[in-house]
């Protein structure tokens, strides 16, 4: 018999216990991951949590498409054969060592990241990083026997999430804080990137450690890579124009706050210019897109609208601030909202949380007289340290489905570093960032 919680009404209740069905199974990947989301959408009716109608709405989430456009670019790129190149002279110059490619794994992804959709920046790295992880020789990384494959897999999208943090446009949750608060561009900028670069540093050398490497390095060194070099010759026509498309398109990105064009739309403007210009296929595009990650991630969404529309994320916020008393601190209000972030951005888009949570630490800020940012900067961040499961964010997604790592592993390496950056937040929000919080 289900015991009723006050305040939540019958579709909230039903949205809870959906919740925690779909955490079980995914968690226990009782069912692939793509069938639990399936029946997420077919449930929802039949419990009353809403009609079949809104519960496909997940499916029109404009992230998906940036998902697909990803995964159409990455294959296009490394089809041309500019990721070959990338990684070789990439490698050549920054060493041979597992740790190094570790480095270019975590740093690349997260300096891009700032200024990129992290989907994308992970994405359009991930055939350079799966390049590196058969230089060095890993054997069975897609079925998971590679500890370096692991490693790297989890070091990009990781690293991704947290380059994130530098700039007011590297996540959705930072656009907005921003949007609430006013919080100037070069402020951000100010405790945003030594926040990153803390976080994409304890990334890099903690999954070295977690995941320690069964190999030493590049087979034959960097001999191995003159001679790759050199096969590869002179860069050519297609190598080429993947260049410039992928420029072209990195440039709208940066610049979708004068063009107008979101990043969304971006992401298909780059994947189409590929199948245009011959550099690939619709065929082998098709064949890329990993459809099964997409209904799973719709799925989530989809859960995550649910849980949204019927008041029970609200429900869960009120009742947990009111179990801080009267007067709580300010340092004990912005660990609780962060706690509280990242508990239900694992299974909810960070986007809709962001919507939900910010606007209430705005207005807990200026009742308290603080700068309107104190809480809703670090909440912000906190949306985007998905670490822990598949269905946090695209990226853990995109890597899970490579086969190279799985959910226990993903949640052993993710646990801690959820809890390190949310620890490094409040030290850099309550040094570095105080005085540019407005």
């Amino acid at each position: 018999m289900l015991i009723p919680l006050p305040g939540l009404s019958n579709a909230g209740h039903a949205a809870i216990a959906l919740l925690s069905f779909a955490v079980i199974m995914w968690a226990t990947e009782a069912a692939h991951l793509a069938v639990t989301s399936l029946i997420i959408l077919f449930i929802q009716p039949i419990i009353g949590v809403g009609s079949f109608e809104n519960a496909v709405i997940g499916f029109a989430n404009p992230i998906l498409f940036l998902m697909i456009g990803g995964f159409i670019m990455a294959e296009a790129i490394r089809q041309s054969g500019l990721a070959q190149r990338l990684t070789y002279s990439l490698l050549s110059k920054l060493g041979t060592s597992p740790s190094r490619g570790l480095f270019v794994s975590v740093f690349s992804t997260g300096i891009l990241s700032a200024w990129i959709e992290n989907v994308v920046a992970f994405a359009m790295l991930l055939p350079i990083i799966k390049e590196i992880v058969l230089l060095m020789g890993c054997s069975g990384a897609d079925k998971g026997k590679s500890n370096y494959a692991k490693a790297m897999i989890l070091g990009a999208s990781f690293g991704s999430l947290a380059g994130g943090f530098g700039t007011e446009i590297g996540t959705a949750p930072n656009l907005m804080a921003a949007a609430y608060t006013g919080i100037p561009f070069v402020n951000w900028m100010v405790f945003g990137f030594p926040l990153a670069f803390i976080l994409m540093f304890v990334i890099w050398k903690f999954l070295g450690r977690i995941f320690p490497s069964e190999v030493e390095g590049i087979v034959g060194g960097n001999a191995t890579l003159t001679k790759k070099l050199d096969k590869l010759g002179s860069i050519t026509k297609n190598e080429k124009i993947s260049i410039v498309i992928l420029l072209f398109t990195i440039s709208l990105w940066v610049t979708t706050n004068f063009t107008g064009i979101n990043s969304y739309s971006v992401a298909l403007i780059g994947a189409v210019l590929f199948l245009f210009s011959g550099i690939i296929t619709w065929k082998d595009a098709q064949k890329n897109v990993d459809w099964g990650l997409i209904i799973f991630f719709g799925g989530a969404l989809s859960l995550g609208a649910a849980i949204l529309n019927t008041g029970a994320a609200a429900w869960l916020i009120q009742d947990l601030l009111a179990l801080m008393g009267n007067d709580p601190s300010t340092m004990a209000i912005m660990l609780v909202l962060m706690v509280i972030a990242v508990c239900i951005t694992q299974v909810m888009s960070n986007i809709a949380l962001s919507a939900i949570l910010i606007p209430l630490s705005v207005t807990l800020a200026n009742a308290q007289g603080l700068a309107v940012g104190t809480y809703a900067v670090p909440v912000a961040i906190a949306c985007s340290l998905s670490f822990m499961l598949p269905m946090a964010d695209p990226t853990v997604a995109m890597a899970y489905g490579s086969g190279y790592v799985n959910i226990k592993e993903i949640f052993k390496a993710g646990l801690p570093l959820v809890i390190i950056g949310i620890i490094a937040t409040i030290i850099v929000l309550l040094t570095i960032a105080k005085p540019f919080l407005v």
